[in-house]
């Protein structure tokens, strides 16, 4: 058995609202440390053992559906986990 975490963020050239939005309310509650903030996905996925090809696979949900890779980067870490 193989737990995967992913991990979805904007590419950098891509505005994100969302993080300035969380930002500026930071900066309100007295927190004007804080130079940048991005907002991101982080998912987490079990694969049965029987799959040959984990990394083929998890590469393959993140191109076709996890990710929005025009807009979007993913990376991901594959640990083999004793069967629950």
């Amino acid at each position: 058995m193989y737990k995967v975490q992913v991990y979805i963020t904007l590419r950098e050239s891509v505005l994100d609202p969302q993080g300035s939005a969380v930002k500026q309310s930071l900066h309100s509650l007295g927190y004007k440390g804080i130079e940048e903030l991005r907002i991101g996905k982080y998912l987490e996925l079990t694969i049965d053992q029987k799959e040959q090809d984990i990394d083929g696979l998890v590469n393959e949900v993140c191109q076709k559906l996890l990710a929005n890779t025009v807009i979007e980067d993913y990376r991901y870490d594959i640990k083999e986990v004793a069967a629950l």
